[in-house]
């Protein structure tokens, strides 16, 4: 990933950890009483973490390269999930958590697009962006219509999902964008739209109050792999120099 191969050793380090901490969570954790979840919340905040550390060493290893503001980008944006996470598990005492990890997301996504779309442009692989992210567009709102929006007695919160859900539909259009160009980013593709099935799987679970077996360990099993890919894309970026 990195010409350096202490960098590449330690990201890969970091990714073992990363997957121990996750799957280990699932593996070895105890059922809840709901029967919802074997993960604790302190590997699923750790994996999550780690992810965090993984993206500013990305930044890091990458200061005064080509791909610094691709790199500081997806670290912000790593960053704003980290918190966001915290929200959803209610350890940040603030207001209401579910808008809280909503806004946290939101921003996160928001830096991820910006440096999909930057780098693109510099790259001159913006070819098929626009196709791709019309077709997400669309994924989003009918996802947002079946799984928040139909048969319910809607609040100002079902509301707010629907721009939630095109903007994690609009980070996987223009990932797609950049996959569709260069079949490097397409871990990338796949990784943003694991997102946005993670969140739908939530948004079920939060609205419609979906319940089934695991289904908040099927959540992180999406989600988790997805904010992976994401932040390893840094190296889809060096390679597509």
């Amino acid at each position: 990933m990195f010409e350096n191969s202490p960098q590449n050793l330690w990201l890969l380090g970091l990714l073992i950890v990363w997957a121990a901490l996750l799957f280990g969570g699932f593996i070895f954790g105890k059922l809840d009483d709901q029967r919802t979840r074997r993960m604790p919340t302190w590997t699923r905040m750790s994996s999550s973490l780690t992810l965090v550390v993984a993206a500013w060493s990305g930044f890091f290893f990458n200061r005064n390269s080509a791909i610094e503001s691709f790199a500081l980008l997806i670290a912000v944006g790593m960053t704003l999930g980290f918190i966001g996470d915290l929200f959803m598990a209610e350890l940040i005492p603030l207001g209401d958590h579910v808008m809280g990890g909503i806004a946290a997301f939101g921003l996160g996504h928001i830096a991820y697009i910006i440096a999909f779309l930057t780098f693109g442009d510099q790259k001159g692989l913006n070819g098929s962006r626009w196709g791709a992210w019309i077709i997400w567009l669309l994924i989003g709102v009918v996802g947002w219509y079946i799984v928040v929006y139909r048969g319910q007695k809607v609040t100002p919160l079902h509301y707010a999902a629907l721009p939630y859900a095109l903007l994690l539909a609009s980070t996987a259009g223009f990932a797609t964008g950049l996959a569709l160009q260069n079949s490097a980013f397409m871990p990338l593709a796949l990784g943003t739209a694991l997102f946005l099935l993670s969140d739908l799987i939530l948004a079920a679970q939060l609205f419609n109050n979906v319940r089934f077996y695991l289904i908040s360990d099927v959540v992180w099993l999406t989600y988790g792999p997805a904010q992976m890919l994401i932040v390893y894309s840094v190296g889809s970026a060096l390679s597509g120099l």
